[in-house]
């Protein structure tokens, strides 16, 4: 399925930490944005579960047996982990790692909600990919989703969980010594690799961190064109404009929409350096689109910055 560059849609991209042998992107073929095949979950039951909070840069390592709850929904089994991350803090990079242990791997799933605890993304288990070890890591199942969320939203809600589907399958691991002789440059010695068993137990690590090159939009950007998304974050954000935006036309952009109210610091500024990012990266439709809605919430440097920008001079 191809993805369309578009501000409205949610517009996802996502990427492993490292390729894994045999298994690329391409070949799982995800697109986190289609979450009809997650769970059906009442807003209500998700509303119960206890949110553990995860702080930008922490890396939060859970024993799921011990830390996990329940949670009867679908075809979801045993215990699942129930994480909340700030999404006020710009764009996000968020690394989740399961450790094989004694030939036994928990096999994650990942269901991205809003404040609302509306689905806005999926990541099945197909999404993270079996890594060899390493010096300083150990076989693992890992993935890292990338969202760059929408202006005033405050926290997203990630939901971990393995299925009864995932439980059938298993894992095909590398040998640590194929895997330390391929390090070292040795010949790889001809013996078989073991085999990890997808189970409801497991030891589960979450790092979040921000990042200037994150590629996923979670939830619409004010003003933009096109079928509604979901938003994740804060209830209290302002209401969206769904009339179509204006083609991009960069020498006659469109006049300012007046506002009584100055716009905040911080909000200037992330339009600002979010219009010179677009336009760097000649994607001035995107720019313009955010010029129309920074002018329409009161700024009053967004035009100079889209100007500048789109002569080269941001």
């Amino acid at each position: 399925m191809k993805m369309k560059k578009s501000l409205v849609a949610l517009c996802l991209s996502a990427g492993l930490l490292a390729a894994a042998p045999a298994v690329s992107l391409a070949a799982i073929n995800i697109v986190p944005q289609d979450v009809s095949a997650a769970p059906s979950i009442p807003a209500s039951t998700l509303q119960q579960l206890h949110w553990t909070p995860v702080s930008p840069s922490q890396t939060l390592t859970s024993d799921v047996s011990a830390a996990g709850q329940t949670l009867n929904a679908g075809d979801i089994t045993g215990p699942v982990m129930a994480y909340s991350v700030p999404a006020n803090i710009g764009e996000l990079n968020i690394t989740l790692t399961s450790k094989v242990n004694n030939e036994s791997v928990y096999a994650p799933n990942v269901l991205v909600l809003d404040q609302n605890f509306t689905p806005a993304a999926f990541f099945p288990s197909s999404f993270f990919a079996y890594q060899e070890p390493g010096v300083m890591s150990d076989n693992r199942l890992e993935g890292t989703m990338k969202l760059t969320p929408a202006l005033g939203q405050q926290k997203l809600y990630l939901l971990v969980f393995t299925t009864q589907k995932d439980l059938q399958k298993t894992t095909q691991m590398v040998d640590p010594a194929k895997a330390y002789a391929k390090g070292n440059g040795n010949a790889v010695p001809d013996i078989p690799d073991p085999i990890a068993r997808h189970g409801v137990a497991g030891s589960l690590a979450l790092k979040a961190s921000t990042s200037s090159s994150s590629s996923i939009l979670v939830g619409p950007l004010f003003g933009s064109s096109g079928p509604a998304s979901v938003t994740v974050g804060n209830t209290a954000a302002p209401a969206y404009n769904t009339q179509p935006a204006p083609a991009a036309a960069p020498a006659a952009a469109p006049a300012p929409v007046a506002k009584s109210e100055p716009m905040l610091n911080d909000t200037e500024s992330y339009f600002n350096q979010a219009i010179k990012q677009a336009a760097a990266k000649g994607d001035i439709d995107k720019a313009l689109k955010l010029l129309n809605e920074a002018e329409r919430l009161g700024s009053k440097s967004a035009r100079a910055t889209f100007i500048s920008s789109v002569k080269g001079k941001g």
